[in-house]
């Protein structure tokens, strides 16, 4: 490794990334907030755009070899920058410059990373010990998750929420300050931790280990047990979506591979992930609201009557809730096609306190923001990753439809881990 060919810097970005929101929540607690807290933050953009400048350095120009993977991402990226400079007002959006800014940084992510995965020529040498390298994290995040699911009272967390709501400027009314989702709850005031390791989310987390399963080396001495410990962090962030994703990228690498081993796997996590999401509120880790939080919940509880509590029934609200945006989220870019500019979508509308357009799914975020030939854009150079990948290592392959089928539901290149790792990875072996 040198710094005329910056594989390190990709083994910093994924223990640096995984530790990220840790460290600024604790940083964050410490005193260190505002400006002097976003210029800390800001380390995983410096080093990013660091190591691909070094790219483009050593190889005069950009790393770009032609293939209709690159052309793609090239065609994506210039639909963001495009969207990017137009008027909010010729578009709709109301969009703040800030937001702007955001939303590129968001949409660009993956492409810049893409670039820096082509631009590296990894040998397999390096392949092998970036994947050790994320392989320890993933088992370093679980452990940690583990403990701390049991062994830290969710009170600490709240005396942490400032990291979202006053640095991040995200707003959450149901567990003081904290996202919803630190929790399960399980209806009458009944409420059980979920896992949120290092990355102080159960679906990050869950995100990780999805992907770093698929990279377990099973002939090792070392693979089962290192599969047994990921899995049970996985069933403890009590991810539904996850669950379904590692089983379709089971199912995918049993197909592409043509053996038994996936497809029984596949079927063992269908099995077990059920069993364990319907029994969680009989062992999970129990935690309570306080009296103000149980106020918004009961107020909550009287606006949705009708939902249920039952994390496997077609009822249950946060399954409602995805489900209801994805459908505004499609209906809004079928109604408006030609998008309304960077920054009217997801976490970067809601950090910028302007009405998001869409929410959650991926594509119906970048559909906002780029518009429907935009949203295609980055589908085609998605499944023609995909296809590459399956021929030429079906396994990463597998994690990365693992990957996408996440994004039908949540916002998967808005965890920056996803973003970087998985598309560095991709580019390297499109």
């Amino acid at each position: 490794m040198t710094l005329r060919r910056p594989v390190w810097a990709l083994h910093v970005l994924i223990v640096g990334l995984a530790l990220h929101n840790l460290v600024m929540a604790l940083l964050w607690r410490a005193g260190v907030r505002g400006t002097a807290l976003t210029v800390v933050a800001a380390w995983k953009d410096v080093l990013l755009l660091g190591a691909f400048g070094l790219v483009v350095a050593a190889r005069r120009g950009l790393p770009f070899k032609a293939s209709s993977s690159d052309w793609l991402a090239l065609v994506f990226g210039v639909f963001v920058v495009g969207y990017g400079v137009l008027p909010q007002s010729l578009l709709g959006g109301g969009a703040t410059h800030k937001g702007v800014l955001y939303g590129a940084r968001h949409d660009l992510l993956p492409v810049g990373a893409y670039f820096l995965g082509r631009g590296l020529d990894l040998t397999e040498q390096e392949r092998s010990r970036l994947c050790r390298t994320m392989l320890a994290v993933a088992a370093g995040v679980a452990a940690y998750g583990l403990v701390d699911v049991y062994l830290v009272p969710l009170s600490f967390w709240r005396a942490s929420s400032g990291w979202f709501s006053d640095q991040l400027g995200l707003r959450y009314s149901g567990l003081s300050g904290l996202p919803e989702n630190f929790v399960f709850n399980a209806g009458n005031g009944v409420v059980f931790r979920r896992l949120t390791a290092t990355f102080l989310s159960p679906l990050a987390t869950s995100y990780l280990l999805v992907v770093a399963l698929f990279f377990i080396p099973f002939r090792r001495r070392w693979g089962p047990p290192l599969a047994l410990l990921l899995f049970a962090a996985l069933l403890w962030t009590h991810t539904r979506s996850a669950l379904l994703a590692l089983v379709v990228g089971l199912l995918v690498l049993a197909a592409v591979r043509r053996r038994a081993l996936p497809l029984v796997l596949a079927v063992a996590v269908a099995v077990l992930g059920v069993a364990f999401v319907k029994g969680y509120d009989q062992f999970g880790p129990r935690t309570h609201f306080t009296p103000s939080e149980l106020v918004v919940q009961n107020r909550i509880a009287k606006e949705h009557p009708a939902a249920s509590n039952d994390p496997t029934s077609a009822n249950e609200s946060s399954l409602g809730e995805h489900l209801a945006s994805l459908r505004e989220g499609v209906r809004t870019v079928a109604h408006h096609p030609w998008g309304f500019g960077l920054g009217n979508a997801g976490v970067t509308a809601a950090r910028t306190h302007v009405e998001p357009k869409a929410g959650e799914s991926t594509y119906t975020e970048l559909g906002v923001e780029t518009g429907l030939l935009g949203a295609l854009a980055f589908i085609a150079w998605s499944l023609v990753m995909l296809r590459g990948l399956l021929v030429r290592r079906p396994w990463l392959g597998a994690a990365f439809a693992a990957v996408l089928l996440l994004g039908l539901q949540t916002d998967v290149i808005g965890v920056p881990w996803i973003a970087v790792v998985v598309w560095a990875l991709a580019g390297d072996s499109a």
